[in-house]
């Protein structure tokens, strides 16, 4: 704003009286404002433009890591369906082999009283046998 005023200061239209010369300086200052607001334009859009090139190569980039994130859930959510599966099929393995174990423990403790039931190896009684203690002879 200050360069303004003194800008107004030159071109005061009020006084008539202008030589040659102040007009050539004040046509030298504005060709050279016009230079620098130009040159100052052209790095501003140059700026501008280097700022939507790195805008649409961030979205882009965030795109392809978006598009690459979904792929990759879509992986993973495969792969979990596929292990719930097989968790289930264990699942199921394990139960059966369960209810194995436990038929296989009644087995065996079926056993276990048919065993205790029996009469020892020894005892030979009601088999045609004497009893040894009742012999004579």
């Amino acid at each position: 704003m200050a360069n303004q005023t003194s800008d107004d200061e030159v071109f005061d239209f009020s006084n008539i009286e202008f030589t040659r010369e102040d007009l050539v300086s004040a046509l030298n200052d504005m060709v050279k404002g016009y230079r620098n607001l130009s040159h100052s334009f052209e790095e501003i859009k140059a700026e501008n433009e280097n700022l939507k090139n790195s805008s649409i190569e961030s979205s882009t980039d965030t795109l392809e890591d978006i598009d690459s994130l979904k792929i990759e859930l879509s992986k993973l959510m495969m792969e979990n369906e596929l292990l719930r599966n097989e968790s289930s099929e264990l699942k199921a393995e394990i139960e059966k082999s369960n209810l194995t174990m436990s038929s296989w423990a009644k087995s065996s403790a079926s056993l276990d009283k048919m065993f205790g039931v029996q009469k020892p190896a020894s005892d030979r009684t009601g088999l045609g046998f004497n009893d040894s203690g009742n012999s004579s002879g």
